[in-house]
């Protein structure tokens, strides 16, 4: 799975005051006009441009490839529990089979047992999956899911992201990603 994003239409990657992505799922990208907007502003340095510029009756500017933000934003320690999420904690797989398609979410101990919609129940499954078990216990069923679910943290699921690059992405934002990546000799 990619984010699909347009060259075409010029983003700027969008860094905290920290030089880090505020995302890397989805990549914390910006239209340009956004970038133009937060310079005139003064909220961000452009720290790489585009060749492309755009011009008005008085000035001519490059479009920014990369910007960092000059208020420090601090992330938010737990994530939202949304479907995404889940799907992004679960790496996009069903957590009975590994299927990656037709994707959607089962709650490992039933609801009508008493299982409640949280991280620690709910697991990504694929419809023929979670068909599968129905209702059914875990046990009873004879399915359990690969990893016991739990609560991510906003830091595990950028981890996770990153396994999942977008489509496109410019030279000029590969100085600011991926800094654990092993350096070629």
């Amino acid at each position: 799975m990619t984010v699909h994003v347009r060259p075409e239409a010029l983003p700027a990657l969008v860094l905290n005051a920290d030089y880090r992505p505020l995302s890397y799922y989805p990549l914390s990208i910006w239209s340009w006009q956004d970038a133009i907007k937060a310079v005139f502003l003064d909220r961000v340095s452009i720290l790489a441009e585009y060749d492309h510029s755009v011009s008005s009756p008085s000035r001519s500017m490059k479009l920014p490839s990369v910007v960092c933000l000059k208020s420090y934003v601090k992330p938010a320690t737990w994530p939202a529990f949304t479907r995404f999420n889940l799907f992004l904690r679960d790496r996009f797989e069903c957590q009975y089979c590994g299927s990656l398609h037709d994707l959607t979410f089962d709650h490992v101990v039933p609801r009508r047992c008493g299982g409640q919609t949280t991280w620690e129940n709910v697991v990504a499954a694929c419809s023929p999956c979670n068909l599968r078990k129905g209702g059914l216990m875990p046990d009873y069923a004879r399915m359990w899911p690969r990893q016991t679910p739990f609560q991510p943290t906003t830091h595990q699921l950028h981890e996770r992201g990153r396994a999942f690059p977008p489509n496109y992405l410019h030279e000029s934002w590969l100085d600011y990603l991926y800094w654990d990546t092993e350096l070629e000799p």
